[in-house]
């Protein structure tokens, strides 16, 4: 499962190239630099944890947190997403997405915390 949240976390890293990748990830249009800044660096957060998730699949100590934070960031955007007043149809399909994946990764975060119980 921490693959899988890798990549997905990873797939918005591209938005550190500009407002173009943004645009074409969100379907939104950043004409404010102060706001293609935090989106660029919103980006390059997803980039890093991206990379967390992924070596922490080949790291046993590091998997619960990299599943809680992976968690962490889905749910906290879907949660975020469904009390927006309206969603451009990629954000829609981005919320989609976070939704499937958070609930895998309470199953996945379930089952690793039940395994290191034993």
């Amino acid at each position: 499962m921490l693959l899988v949240a890798g990549v997905f976390h990873l797939l918005p890293a591209v938005g550190v190239l500009g407002a173009e990748r943004l645009a074409g990830l969100y379907g939104v249009t950043l004409a404010d630099p102060s706001l293609l800044l935090l989106m660029r660096h919103r980006a390059l957060l997803f980039g890093l944890l991206g990379a967390f998730a992924l070596h922490a699949a080949w790291s046993p100590p590091l998997q619960i947190w990299a599943l809680a934070i992976a968690l962490a960031s889905t749910a906290g955007f879907a949660a975020l997403a469904v009390q927006a007043q309206s969603l451009s149809p990629a954000l829609r399909q981005v919320m989609r997405i976070d939704v499937g994946l958070a609930i895998a990764l309470v199953v996945a975060l379930v089952l690793r915390l039940t395994l290191t119980e034993r």
